[in-house]
């Protein structure tokens, strides 16, 4: 669960202020806007990258305003992905449980998990400069789940990528959520992505947070698929 309540963050010249809004746990929210509205801003300081000028931060029934990034339970892929360049795909995997001293054993086995899991397995000895867009985005992700987080924060994760590669994350991205049950925040300025992945969707306008169509609301807006369907089809 995400809860954040009148929350205000300063940056540089820019500033936010009485923003609330809430994702219950195993949702994949997306978090849309125009471009300078704050987006990024509050992914941000939920992640602890930014201060917090007044307000609060609940994650998972824990208030963590104040905590440092480590202590946050969050994985976060930046919009520029922030790959090391002389790390392998196995080293980025395994980076963030070497830090917190994860046992040799544990972090060669959710390492092969997270390869399975992104479909990484035959790219584990390359760097960054040899792997396609989606190939980074993928790595860049397994990264962000390598620690087993309770929060997934995705910054215009798909922004840079061609239409089938994004296809192929869409796939990706639900695939991850419904196996890991990570509760979900995306930040995007693209409706069509949005619909396609949001249980929830909210729009940032006017320095606001309101809250937009569910998934349920949208596909009880659908037809149905065949004619002899009298009940709307979910996804």
């Amino acid at each position: 669960m995400i809860r954040v309540e009148a929350l205000s963050v300063r940056s540089g010249a820019f500033q936010i202020s009485g923003i609330n809004f809430e994702v219950m746990s195993g949702q994949y929210a997306v978090l849309m806007g125009r471009t300078g509205s704050g987006k990024t801003t509050i992914l941000e300081a939920l992640c602890g990258l930014k201060p917090v000028a007044a307000g609060t931060i609940t994650l998972m029934g824990r208030d963590v305003t104040r905590l440092k990034p480590a202590e946050r339970c969050i994985g976060y892929v930046p919009q520029d992905r922030a790959l090391f360049q002389t790390m392998t795909v196995r080293e980025h995997l395994a980076f963030a449980p070497s830090i917190r001293r994860w046992p040799q054993g544990a972090i060669a086995e959710r390492v092969a998990e997270l390869a399975q899991l992104l479909a990484l397995e035959n790219l584990l000895e390359r760097r960054p400069a040899g792997l396609s867009g989606g190939e980074a985005q993928r790595v860049a992700l397994g990264r962000a789940l390598a620690t087993r987080p309770s929060i997934l924060c995705l910054d215009e994760p798909l922004s840079a990528l061609d239409d089938d590669t994004r296809a192929e994350m869409y796939a990706l991205l639900e695939s991850v959520q419904k196996r890991t049950g990570v509760t979900t925040l995306h930040v995007t300025h693209n409706l069509s992505e949005a619909e396609r992945l949001a249980d929830v969707i909210l729009v940032l306008k006017n320095g606001q947070v309101q809250c937009g169509s569910s998934r349920w609301e949208r596909d009880k807006s659908k037809p149905p698929l065949h004619p002899k369907t009298t009940n709307p089809v979910h996804e």
